[in-house]
């Protein structure tokens, strides 16, 4: 494992890198808003594509790096995002698919930034389809742009939503709730399955 700063317009930024042994491409996973890169859906999530032969960089935002634990605004966390994916991109992943990636908070700025940050695919780990109680308020647009192969992990109880499978998306449904902790076996394997399916046409 490595750790790295990147600089953002936003501050320096953090990714901790977790190699395989012969990469076939790069997945940059995000934290939830009031979380770090250590939830255990992360971790298991980053076994999973080690193990698949993808190299894995967790990317903590400038505010958590700055000690802060309220969240930076979209736009900032979106602009901070495709920093860190184009300085990784360059100095550790040459010409190698990218995927983003990320849990709740970080699923979303997985989704706005796929287009602009040519991700191949997104992995998303308990997408916050609404806030708890407010269905009216919903964020699926973030998830229905996204082009590329999706996979979205939901916790069955999940108070934040459930999407449901589309074009382009995978759906996996797992016991537990928006932490995702009660089955990472099974994330685990939901994930090394995806990305094994999704990458091998790319190889």
């Amino acid at each position: 494992m490595t750790s790295t700063t990147v600089d953002t317009p936003h501050g320096p930024a953090r990714a901790e890198l977790h190699c395989a042994p012969e990469g076939r491409a790069a997945l940059l996973l995000g934290h939830g808003a009031g979380g770090g890169i250590s939830a255990p859906d992360l971790v298991a999530a980053t076994h999973a594509a080690v193990e698949a032969g993808v190299h894995v960089a967790l990317v903590e935002q400038p505010y958590r790096v700055a000690g802060r634990r309220a969240p930076a605004p979209a736009g900032q966390l979106d602009t901070a995002w495709l920093a860190v994916a184009e300085d990784l991109g360059a100095r550790w992943f040459d010409e190698m698919p990218l995927l983003f990636g990320g849990r709740s908070s970080g699923a979303r700025v997985a989704c706005r930034t796929a287009a602009e940050g040519q991700a191949v695919a997104v992995l998303c780990l308990a997408f916050p389809v609404h806030p708890p109680g407010k269905p009216d308020k919903t964020r699926l647009p973030e998830l229905d742009a996204v082009d590329v192969a999706t996979l979205v992990v939901q916790g069955e109880n999940d108070p934040f939503g459930q999407p449901a499978a589309a074009h382009h998306r995978e759906v996996v449904l797992l016991p537990g709730d928006h932490n995702l902790k009660a089955d990472l076996e099974g994330l685990q394997r939901a994930v090394g399955e995806w990305l094994d399916r999704i990458l091998r046409p790319l190889d």
